[in-house]
């Protein structure tokens, strides 16, 4: 799981706000590079989203391995294909939000943040121009901010 809703969740609680609030999807990532069909990602979404089917969001499920085969279309740029979910983590859009956790099979939470937990608890929205555009950065700022007005906001020139 990585990203967003772990992001916003934290600001949640932070706030003392429903933990719900502000959460449109939950991200769940993984990392096949053998199987790069979209179909195939499609079956584990499915299968995701009838395991979670009681959360009141939508369940978004990437192979991360895959990501560059859509991305430009998307987002106007070419990227490189990711090799690894660690190597993905590293570039999304901002430091904060550069974040994912997995369970182990012990039971145990692994947490990936390689640009740590300050800026996370900190609420603070810092760029991470490893990849993102202003402009992407900038939407995305300004989407959190009507749902999270107290977040400081690092600019992106700053």
């Amino acid at each position: 799981m990585g990203a967003g809703c772990l992001v916003q969740t934290v600001w949640n609680y932070l706030l003392n706000f429903d933990l719900k609030h502000g959460i449109t999807d939950i991200d769940i990532i993984y990392f096949d590079s053998v199987d790069l069909s979209l179909e195939s990602e499609r079956q584990i979404e499915k299968h995701i989203s009838s395991l979670l089917q009681d959360l009141p969001f939508k369940i978004d499920v990437k192979n991360e391995a895959r990501v560059h085969m859509w991305y430009e279309e998307k987002f106007g740029f070419k990227i490189r294909p990711y090799t690894s979910l660690g190597d993905a983590i590293n570039t999304w859009p901002t430091t904060a939000s550069s974040l994912g956790i997995r369970q182990k099979e012990t039971g145990e939470f692994k947490v990936y943040a390689p640009y740590g937990l300050n800026d996370l608890f900190g609420m603070i929205v810092r760029p991470n121009k490893t990849q993102i555009t202003k402009a992407i950065y900038n939407n995305k700022t300004a989407k959190w901010l009507k749902n999270w007005p107290v977040l400081k906001v690092i600019p992106w020139d700053a």
